[in-house]
């Protein structure tokens, strides 16, 4: 069996991606004055209390911050999943939720060459979820 202190690294993992994808979503909201669409703002509700709630289960040590963080890592998984649907154009368009403001299926912002917003969403939402699935996993009794 693996010590105390290599299994709270994958809770540690989790709240980096979370703590990073949160100071991400606010530089570009606000310091770049990009207007998030729906489906980001749907996707900010998952990810900001992932933030907090992994911070204090990782300070804590306390292996229910991740049972709590579960079921966000999840919900925001499976919306960035439907959010990247749409970019991709495997969704119908009377899918798309967006109303008036930004276009939910036509993202402009893109880093590192051709990569999407939504894709970085589902790429964290995905690690986070994957960490504290090893890390429940692990220190199961």
């Amino acid at each position: 069996m693996q010590d105390k202190r290599t299994q709270w690294w994958w809770l540690m993992a989790a709240w980096a991606v979370a703590l990073i994808s949160t100071l991400g979503a606010l530089f570009i909201g606000e310091v770049m004055g990009m207007t998030p669409c729906v489906l980001c703002w749907y996707q900010r509700i998952a990810m900001f209390p992932l933030a907090i709630i992994l911070s204090m289960a990782v300070f804590t040590e306390d292996r229910r911050g991740a049972v709590y963080a579960m079921p966000f890592a999840l919900a925001g998984l499976a919306l960035a999943a439907y959010h990247c649907a749409l970019i991709a154009g495997w969704v119908p368009q009377w899918w798309v939720p967006c109303g008036t403001g930004p276009s939910c299926s036509q993202q402009a912002l893109v880093i590192l060459g051709d990569i999407q917003i939504p894709w970085l969403s589902l790429a964290a939402f995905f690690a986070i979820a994957a960490a504290l699935t090893i890390y429940l996993i692990r220190t199961r009794k």
